[in-house]
């Protein structure tokens, strides 16, 4: 299963006029005597995250089919919740966001300032049940923060924009949270450079892809703390990402917590980046040689928004 081409290259087309088409540069810190490593900087976008193309085409696309003042819910650790509230402030449509109790203050400030209704939760699996029973109830349309067509395919324009970056393309790294991300960025690769791996980067804290593929199927998991809050959860049992990642990625490498420290401390130093968490999940894979790179390889840093004290606290640990 993937998400269709002609969904993406449309939803490319959409989203054009409200995201960045973000920069691929060189990392001298990551490239090695075999491999030129890119850093795909979705850092730079106005929300300071990828997520915002997807939540620009399901707010667009949500727009022209809902019903005036219909509002739209979901359910976030904060990067698509702020996407959603700020497509939904330039299309004026209302927007609810479910959200966990440990999200990062910094993310839901932002969701908030951007006129968002925010509904909190104890924790991710919880905000995700709510706001589904929430929206089936008649509070509004559901746009899955990882599952939902239209947020996948705005995900992978990231795919078609490395191609069209680097057509000489061997491999690109992109963390695995509910897996909307790897599923666009893996559909848009597979069709355009089949030869090109797509590799999976999990946090040992959440890896529902890793464990649920040794299952045959998805299967709950025990959700620990991490620094990498965009990546942790347990999958809906009615995800579409489970059979598409199946389909696209090529290999899913663990990555353990003091790992994702290090690489993003190594980030700010070197790159010169702030990144959260998350974004840290492809350069530990690279610290850590769990992937050994060859030949052009892409790493999706995936956005920015990092509390000021947790940031501090890991590069004050790290030197």
């Amino acid at each position: 299963m993937r998400i269709p081409l002609q969904d993406i290259s449309a939803a490319a087309e959409r989203i054009a006029g409200f995201v960045e088409r973000t920069p691929l540069r060189l990392s001298e810190r990551f490239s090695t005597g075999n491999a030129n490593v890119f850093c795909k900087l979705e850092v730079v976008q106005p929300t300071s995250s990828y997520k915002i193309r997807g939540a620009f085409n399901a707010v667009i696309r949500a727009s022209e089919e809902a019903a005036a003042g219909e509002r739209l819910v979901t359910a976030s650790a904060g990067n698509h919740g702020r996407g959603m509230a700020y497509a939904a402030s330039m299309h004026e449509v209302p927007v609810v966001v479910f959200v966990p109790a440990d999200a990062p203050r910094a993310k839901v400030d932002l969701i908030s300032a951007l006129g968002a209704e925010l509904r909190p939760c104890a924790n991710y699996d919880e905000a995700e049940r709510d706001a589904k029973a929430f929206a089936k109830a008649g509070g509004g349309t559901w746009i899955s923060p990882y599952s939902h067509p239209d947020v996948v395919a705005g995900a992978g324009t990231i795919g078609l924009e490395l191609l069209e970056q680097q057509p000489y393309l061997d491999a690109v790294i992109v963390p695995i949270g509910g897996g909307g991300l790897i599923s666009g960025i893996g559909s848009a690769i597979k069709e355009l450079s089949p030869s090109t791996k797509v590799i999976g980067v999990e946090a040992a804290a959440s890896c529902p892809f890793t464990k649920g593929f040794a299952a045959g199927r998805i299967v709950p998991i025990d959700v620990q703390p991490s620094i990498a809050d965009g990546l942790t959860g347990n999958l809906d049992p009615d995800t579409i990402t489970f059979d598409v990642v199946r389909d696209v990625v090529d290999e899913i490498v663990v990555i353990d917590e003091p790992d994702l420290r290090r690489a993003l401390a190594e980030v700010v130093t070197h790159e010169h980046l702030v990144i959260e968490g998350a974004a840290a999940a492809g350069p530990a894979a690279l610290l850590t040689g769990k992937v050994k790179p060859s030949g052009n390889v892409a790493v999706v840093l995936t956005g920015a928004n990092i509390d000021t004290a947790r940031l501090l606290e890991i590069l004050s640990g790290a030197f």
